[in-house]
């Protein structure tokens, strides 16, 4: 009998299918250096346990050299893991699948910032209902017709919060804007649903879904600042690798000080640049609805003066922001998501050129600065790739990590997180 792949090689072959999309085998073998045999036995196992499936190459496609064209390899759609989003004013937990699917979701506002546990019993109670939707839907086809609806398995939970996050237990140290204080998270949703948690800085998150499927798609060094609901959370991506820090904190350049007369920040200091450069100011002087972007795109389209003041004073604020940080992590591409990215849109190259000029040449020759593609997706995304973590680590754990639809998980099973040398290890939030 032939012996069993490793697993760390079937791991390297889902990792890739996840991230490049479908992808042909002999692409795989190609890129992972195996032999074709080893690749095929790879797949197959993936195959085995559901996590992929294949599919013949599109029309047309022929192969290189002797024989057929190689089969399509790509993700399963039905695999997902429990994307969870708490914000000030609602808590949002979306079922995505291992092909980068969204399938569906649901969001239960907040008449107030949720308390730790509040967010915890939110983030259950919706993933519950979402499984028991899954399953209804299952059961509304006859087994054997085409339009059955397959059952999804939900392999982990992915937790994006606006605060700092201590990699090793998955508790939120501080989240102002939340009002939380060192609130455990991975633990207490562990406990509640059976399966791996994984809770991570929103913006850090947002970072690594726009590098594997929006505007910084492929790109190894990129700076992303986002703006919302909760200031402006930023995240690094360095060499490929997001910029955690000693204990998690990297990134929080919505906290680079950009002013020496400005406004206090809630974090003690003066003039940061999400008190310099803030959503509430903006949308105050165009007169729009904090979460209405396209009406503030709209506001801003008329150029009202008093308006104008406003945008001159956040994109002064910004490039120095940018500066700062091109200087120290030298990106190739800056994304702006949320209102940060319809300011860079009603400014064009303005920015660029007001970084351009802080900066010692050579640092922003090549610099590119581009909103957000993801839309209301990213931290959706974001989250779902740490949700599956553990199965990105070793695919075998998909029969360990993921109870039927509808069923009461042990909890016992899987507990969060606890190596910090094997989180930093793994410091990709895949």
């Amino acid at each position: 009998m032939a012996p069993r792949p490793a697993p760390g090689n079937a791991a390297r072959v889902l990792r890739l299918v996840h991230e490049e999309g479908p992808i042909s085998r002999a692409e795989l073998t190609r890129r992972t250096g195996l032999n074709r045999s080893t690749t095929l036995a790879l797949v197959g196992e993936l195959v085995d346990l559901g996590l992929v499936h294949e599919e013949a190459p599109p029309a047309g496609v022929r192969g290189t050299g002797v024989g057929r064209p190689s089969p399509v390899v790509r993700a399963s759609a039905d695999v997902v893991a429990a994307a969870a989003v708490v914000e000030i004013d609602a808590v949002t937990v979306a079922l995505v699948g291992l092909d980068g699917s969204v399938r569906r979701h649901r969001t239960a506002p907040q008449d107030r910032p949720p308390t730790g546990p509040e967010a915890v019993d939110t983030i259950a109670t919706l993933l519950g209902a979402l499984r028991a939707d899954a399953d209804e839907r299952t059961g509304d086809a006859a087994p054997g017709t085409v339009d059955r609806v397959p059952a999804v398995r939900v392999v982990g939970i992915g937790v994006a919060v606006p605060g700092t996050v201590r990699v090793e237990d998955g508790t939120v140290q501080y989240a102002p804007h939340l009002g939380w204080r060192d609130e455990p998270v991975a633990g207490p949703l562990t406990t509640r649903t059976g399966l791996p948690v994984a809770v991570a800085n929103d913006a850090n998150l947002g970072a690594w879904a726009e590098r594997l499927a929006g505007s910084g798609r492929g790109v190894d060094d990129i700076v992303y600042l986002n703006g919302g609901a909760s200031g402006i959370g930023g995240g690094v991506i360095a060499a490929a690798r997001p910029l955690i820090g000693a204990d998690g904190y990297a990134g929080e350049l919505g906290h680079t000080f950009v002013a020496a007369n400005g406004i206090r920040c809630h974090c003690g200091a003066v003039g940061c640049l999400e008190t310099e450069a803030s959503r509430e100011a903006l949308t105050t002087a165009a007169g729009t609805a904090p979460d209405d972007l396209r009406g503030l795109a709209a506001a801003l389209a008329e150029g009202r003066p008093e308006l104008e003041a406003v945008v001159d004073r956040q994109v002064s604020a910004l490039a120095t922001a940018l500066r700062n940080a091109i200087h120290t992590v030298n990106p190739e591409v800056v994304v702006l998501g949320g209102f940060l990215g319809v300011l860079l849109t009603h400014v064009g190259d303005r920015i660029l050129d007001a970084v351009r000029a802080q900066s010692m040449p050579g640092t922003a020759d090549r610099l590119r600065i581009v909103p957000a593609a993801l839309g209301d997706d990213v931290l959706t995304r974001g989250a779902a790739e740490v949700g599956f973590r553990e199965l990105l680590r070793d695919p075998a754990t998909v029969t360990r990590t993921a109870p039927a639809v509808g069923t009461s998980p042990d909890p016992s099973t899987h507990q969060p997180q606890t190596d910090r040398d094997a989180a930093v290890e793994e410091a990709r939030p895949a």
